[in-house]
């Protein structure tokens, strides 16, 4: 009897509230839908770092004929110092592999990374690539010592780290993860202000019946319950809809972004969607629940 007059004094707060339920599960869904998004960028971020991580090598670009660099001065790298080039990369401290890339490779690579712009290919000759050396190092957070041994030898050109090339990408992925997770903030305390208005309303709007309920000997809990639970209710059906809006997020955009900017082992699993979507929900209950309470505790005066 109990349980059933609670499930129909929920039913009525919202029906009464339905234009506020509305906007507190819109608001809740798009909160812990952004809440959501930035959680996940910053899971993509860590898949891609340490992808990327694994990948990073120094380029050592050799001098060839007529090469523009000063420590060139024109001239091509004999066969005994690109020998004695190798082994001093390879003996080289955080050195962990070193490859040669011959022009006929380099020119092959290059092929294949710009097959889209066939005039440039063909406006290029195998001369025209540079032999270069492709360092792995052990720790990809320590490169500048590498760097520095190899900078000036006979025969180098440039040098180049690749990490600094990818570097300014995962800057803005890192500023895209903080706005998201900000945005998000600002919504969910946005939510937690909406739902407790709709509280408070439907407080306001049955205060007859809490004055009775209380006059007959009804606990505080009692009468706060049916508020809490349209809170409850509001806040669940608001993270479903996140939860579709972060599966169809992953499908779109995640995925996609995993093929053009990493490998099949960074792309951002479904485990962690799941864990996500479940720590989202979690939120935007606890949120409503809370708000519920303390909006009660100061509003509700029977």
């Amino acid at each position: 009897m109990r349980a059933n007059f609670i499930f129909s004094e929920v039913w009525i707060g919202l029906r009464r509230n339905l234009t506020m339920t509305i906007a507190v599960i819109i608001t809740v869904a798009v909160g812990m839908a952004m809440l959501g998004v930035g959680l996940m960028i910053n899971a993509q971020v860590g898949l891609m770092k340490g992808y990327w991580g694994n990948q990073v090598e120094i380029s050592v670009f050799l001098c060839n004929k007529g090469t523009a660099m000063q420590s060139c001065d024109g001239k091509a790298i004999t066969t005994a110092q690109t020998k004695a080039l190798h082994d001093h990369i390879k003996a080289t401290a955080g050195v962990a592999d070193v490859t040669f890339e011959d022009q006929a490779t380099a020119y092959k690579n290059f092929q294949d990374s710009f097959s889209s712009n066939q005039a440039l290919v063909k406006a290029t000759q195998v001369e025209d690539m540079p032999q270069s050396f492709r360092v792995k190092v052990a720790d990809p957070d320590n490169y500048q010592s590498v760097i520095q041994a190899v900078q000036g030898q006979p025969g180098v050109a440039n040098v180049v780290d690749h990490k600094e090339l990818i570097g300014p990408f995962f800057q803005m992925l890192d500023k895209l993860a903080y706005y998201a997770l900000g945005v998000a903030i600002i919504l969910v305390l946005a939510a937690a202000l909406l739902i407790g208005n709709t509280v408070r309303l439907s407080a306001f709007n049955r205060r007859r019946e809490t004055g009775i309920m209380r006059l007959v000997g009804a606990s505080n809990l009692y009468i706060q319950l049916p508020f809490v639970m349209e809170g409850v209710i509001a806040g669940l059906i608001g993270g479903v809809f996140a939860a579709v809006i972060l599966i169809v997020t992953k499908v779109l955009l995640f995925e996609e972004l995993g093929k053009f900017f990493a490998g099949p082992t960074a792309q951002l699993g479904w485990d962690t969607v799941a864990e996500t979507i479940t720590y989202t929900m979690i939120i935007g209950v606890l949120i409503c629940i809370l708000a519920s309470f303390v909006t009660l505790r100061r509003y509700l005066r029977v």
